[in-house]
């Protein structure tokens, strides 16, 4: 039997204020990202009015990265409406140690970075395929004089998290954001699970489980141990359907970084027990999305 999520009344969460939108997303066919604006942000950013301001202040920084999506060029950020129900997670677990999957331009790793260090963290590792997204996290880290907590790492999630393990860089994951390529959440996940990255105690963050959604991931976290057992005896390896699942966002970066490839070898540990609960916000357009938080809460014999 599978365990259902538990989902926040979205009739209950507050209006989105329309006067904080980014621009809309371009149409379909038209890029959205990596055409020159990430590094035009930069520009704009270091260009301002604002700049002494600015420095320092991880806070300053966000707002000016929220002012470039809101009067220039949208921005595939996670935003601040999301961005709230990961930071108050931040305040509660209070994690050493956290990970993110997917850095773009660096919104997530100021906010929670930020909310890192306040909660008495030492490290957020952001983990970025993109050379020059990677490069733009930095300025901006250090820009807002964060760089001794956040620590950028460039290639794929699934090379970055064996490199950090395999130096002993990483030997347990507190909490995990996950706001990457789709097809690779649940392929990651599973690789952590087999590095004993995450454990009972672990908590975990996925962004875009509603737009464009993450179906696979989701069942996967949703499952029972019974039902994640059966999987595991019957699969040779942790494949996903990728085409069938995700459509054309499968191939979001192919025209860039190439043709995309989950890892597949490690099938993770299905007697890991997971408590999911969906919490239902918005993305910096306006446009409905949630925040899938889910808890490792034991191992099953």
């Amino acid at each position: 039997m599978d365990l259902p999520a538990s989902t926040i009344d979205s009739s209950k969460q507050a209006r989105f204020d329309e006067k904080k939108a980014y621009v809309p997303q371009e149409e379909q066919g038209k890029a959205f990202f990596d055409d020159g604006r990430e590094v035009e942000l930069l520009h704009f950013i270091y260009g301002h009015p604002s700049i002494a301001e600015i420095r320092g202040s991880p806070q300053k920084v966000l707002e000016a990265i929220d002012e470039y999506g809101r009067t220039k060029k949208y921005l595939m950020n996670v935003g601040d409406d999301k961005g709230k129900i990961v930071s108050d997670l931040i305040a509660e677990v209070k994690p050493q140690i956290m990970v993110e999957l997917g850095g773009y331009v660096g919104y997530s790793a100021l906010l929670f970075g930020d909310a890192v260090r306040k909660a008495g963290g030492k490290r957020y590792f952001s983990l970025e395929r993109n050379p020059e997204f990677g490069a733009v996290i930095m300025a901006l880290v250090d820009l807002a004089g964060l760089s001794d907590v956040v620590k950028v790492v460039i290639g794929s999630s699934a090379d970055s998290l064996r490199l950090l393990h395999s130096q002993g860089n990483l030997g347990h994951i507190d909490l995990m954001f996950l706001d990457h390529w789709k097809p690779a959440y649940l392929s990651d996940l599973k690789l952590c699970e087999h590095l004993n990255l995450v454990t009972p105690g672990t908590v975990l963050a996925a962004d875009n489980v509603i737009k464009p959604g993450n179906p696979p991931y989701l069942e996967y976290v949703r499952s029972s141990v019974e039902k994640k057992k059966k999987a595991y005896e019957s699969e040779h390896s942790n494949g996903i359907d990728v085409k069938s699942s995700f459509g054309r966002n499968a191939d979001m970066y192919k025209q860039r970084e190439g043709e995309e490839k989950i890892s597949t070898e490690a099938k993770g540990n299905p007697k890991l027990v997971y408590e999911s609960e969906l919490v239902h916000s918005y993305e910096p357009t306006g446009d409905p999305d949630g925040i899938e938080i889910t808890r490792c809460v034991g191992k099953s014999d």
